[in-house]
């Protein structure tokens, strides 16, 4: 297949191109995103003008279209009994984990404290690979913004929808997507390229909202127009799909929300990535000692709730660091520290019915899967202001 060559003009820096290749490709490019995101003040909007991308059925690959595809089916070529062929499979994978590698680098540039804990652990645990339990998105649940904008891209590439999760308070909810069992089991690698993470979007219920936050966020959302179908590249490039707000649009919605306005200011930006610490080698595989170790360096945890959030079986141990701040330059000239992304810890301890297996038999579907909205609601006040600025 012919290489597609597709222009991005980003606002306020240069147009730049970004090729793309059939996903029998073994390899694709992707640009670099050191530098539009070293600094987090100068967001660019991505919108319907200054995107110009050929609709995806006219590309190599299916990359942001809602039809749920496995992670080996898109533009694959299939072998003579006809199933993908495995070079098909790998072009494929390369594809997927090129964009996730893309979303992670947009998150340690803005986010000091996960990209120095990631190091930090994998020093302490004698360089072994660190693997990922899952990553998460914030949404606004509004005209077609919500969680379907994001986890289209996961379902093409062969994730699986799972359970629902309700915040009431909050006045969110959220899903959880499960990914492909055999390529996650397969591959060695660490971090993005170890096995595939799961996923967890949530979405704000803006319908619940007051009139006022309501008008907000629908001003942003119609002004994305598309924007959400390209929910993934806008966080694998670190963009808005719509202009920046006003201050006093973030400081209303922060009294309501600090959900809303941290979405507001962030897109749809990885939210947090979580090391799967039982995956670990020392004996920072047990989540408390993981939570001395990162407090004994300096590292402030998420306090909600207690440092460890159990859930009710006693089986999902989770933790969190707070979120770091970062100076963001609003429409109207201000600038403010907003909170941007933290890093998560969770150990999946074994299922009852497998206790008596010996340790170095135990896989990961031996443990505790899903996840548990007790531990999610405290988790979510990583971002909190209330948490990033108290004391440690």
């Amino acid at each position: 297949m012919k290489a597609g060559l597709k222009m991005f003009s980003l606002s306020g820096s240069s147009t730049f191109n970004v090729t793309s290749l059939s996903s029998s490709a073994a390899t694709s490019t992707f640009p670099s995103i050191q530098s539009l995101s070293s600094s987090f003040s100068p967001i660019s909007p991505l919108t319907a003008d200054s995107l110009r991308i050929r609709p995806a059925s006219s590309i190599g690959f299916p990359i942001f279209s809602g039809g749920r595809r496995s992670l080996c089916s898109a533009s694959a070529s299939m072998s003579g009994n006809g199933s993908p062929s495995s070079s098909s499979q790998e072009g494929s994978d390369s594809f997927f984990r090129s964009v996730l590698e893309n979303v992670e680098s947009v998150y340690l540039s803005r986010n000091p404290t996960a990209k120095s804990i990631l190091e930090l652990v994998q020093s302490a645990d004698g360089g072994e690979r660190i693997c990922y339990d899952h990553l998460a998105f914030r949404t606004f649940g509004v005209d077609g913004h919500g969680i379907d904008s994001m986890a289209s891209f996961f379902l093409d590439y062969g994730y699986k929808q799972m359970e629902e999760l309700r915040f009431p308070a909050k006045k969110l909810k959220a899903l959880w997507f499960s990914p492909p069992p055999s390529v996650s089991a397969a591959n060695g690698g660490s971090r993005i390229h170890g096995p595939l993470p799961r996923v967890f979007i949530s979405e704000l219920l803006v319908d619940q909202m007051s009139p006022q936050a309501q008008e907000i966020i629908r001003k942003y959302v119609e002004i994305s127009s598309s924007g959400y179908k390209y929910a993934a590249l806008a966080s694998a490039l670190g963009t808005l799909t719509w202009k920046k707000p006003m201050h006093s649009e973030f400081q209303q919605l922060a009294r309501e929300s600090e959900y809303a306005a941290w979405t507001l200011v962030n897109g749809y930006a990885l939210n947090h990535v979580t090391i799967s610490t039982h995956r670990l080698k020392s004996n920072l595989s047990q989540i408390n000692s993981l939570n001395r170790f990162i407090e004994e360096n300096g590292f402030k945890l998420n306090s909600e709730g207690g440092l460890l959030k159990v859930s009710p079986d006693g089986l999902l141990l989770q933790s969190s660091t707070v979120a770091d701040s970062m100076p963001f330059r609003f429409s109207d000239g201000a600038v403010e520290p907003v909170p941007c992304s933290y890093i998560e810890f969770a150990e999946r301890l074994v299922l009852p019915q497998y206790k008596n297996l010996p340790n170095d038999e135990v896989k990961e579907f031996h443990r505790r899967d899903g996840f548990e909205v007790g531990n999610a609601d405290k988790i979510f006040e990583s971002t909190s202001q209330e948490q990033v600025t108290r004391a440690a």
